[in-house]
């Protein structure tokens, strides 16, 4: 896994061989929930171009492998269409693999419930840094350039910076087209917020995080899985400051979402007291998921 040696290698600025592209996307396109006739035939179509325009493309002068390539998925669905225009959600996921074993962690799990767009069908996906194109590919590359920055943050401290500033270029544009989602002023849990948070400087221990739970604590854990697991425990403490600093920070339903379930599986055979303690944190950030941080009490042989 060469994004283990110094990412700073692997800057998008940097002049060097190309490789693979960086993105192994799945595309799923729903449409059971629209009520009236559709053309199937004609979402197959648009599934494959978004399948294309985010494994096609190479999203940086990173080098990365065919073998190292981000594992991510996009699931769209659409609930309504008039004429040209569909709108639905879109569900973002990323995964990367924790070093030495063949289990794969969650990086990021976000549903977008604010995405309409239009298009025809043959209709070409147009990648334009520099101008609005539509709000299709926008959304998009604003997910794609996301991906990567989190998924590098995880291997080198604040190494997604560059590409959470592309991300935000097409946040930027997005605000000037006056599409749903993209509002400086809306939704607390919008794209503007979710890149803000990503760039706000006050929230950046969220990605120092992620770095360390990571980089330091799971990819440790087949070494020594108390070391590793120690580290994690300590990294949580992080999650206090985003709250404290913002406790309607979008980071934090963020990381629920992407890691609440994989944190009862890792605790499963800690210590009762570092199960407890872990416990009283989460519990004190996401007071609503009672029912599932009670796992953590109770451990693999309770």
């Amino acid at each position: 896994m060469k994004r283990f040696i110094p990412i700073l290698l692997l800057l998008v600025t940097s002049h060097i061989d190309i490789q693979a592209q960086e993105l192994n996307c799945q595309v799923t396109i729903n449409i059971d929930q629209v009520q009236d006739q559709v053309d199937e035939e004609m979402f197959n179509t648009l599934q494959q171009s978004v399948t294309e325009y985010m494994n096609d493309r190479k999203w940086s002068n990173a080098q990365i492998s065919i073998a190292e390539r981000i594992n991510c998925a996009i699931y769209i669905t659409i609930k309504s269409i008039e004429d040209s225009r569909y709108v639905g959600d879109i569900q973002i996921q990323a995964s990367r693999p924790v070093y030495n074993t063949s289990y794969t962690t969650t990086t990021f799990n976000f549903k977008d419930s604010e995405f309409s767009f239009t298009y025809q069908e043959y209709e070409p996906l147009v990648y334009n840094d520099n101008m609005f194109e539509n709000n299709l590919t926008c959304v998009l590359n604003f997910y794609a350039y996301l991906i990567l920055g989190i998924d590098f943050d995880t291997f080198s401290p604040r190494g997604g910076d560059v590409f959470f500033r592309k991300a935000e270029t097409f946040a930027i544009m997005g605000q000037s087209s006056q599409e749903a989602g993209w509002q400086t002023f809306g939704s607390s849990r919008n794209r503007s917020a979710i890149i803000s948070s990503f760039t706000e400087e006050r929230l950046a221990p969220y990605r120092e995080m992620m770095y360390k739970y990571h980089r330091l604590g799971l990819d440790q854990m087949s070494m020594s899985p108390d070391k590793g697991r120690k580290v994690i425990t300590q990294a949580l403490q992080t999650l206090k400051e985003v709250y404290s600093t913002n406790s309607m920070s979008v980071l934090l339903p963020i990381f629920s979402d992407s890691k609440l379930d994989e944190l009862v599986n890792l605790y499963s055979e800690a210590p009762q007291q570092e199960r407890e303690d872990v416990y009283k944190l989460l519990s004190g950030i996401y007071p609503t998921e009672g029912q599932r941080l009670q796992q953590l009490r109770k451990g693999k042989t309770d």
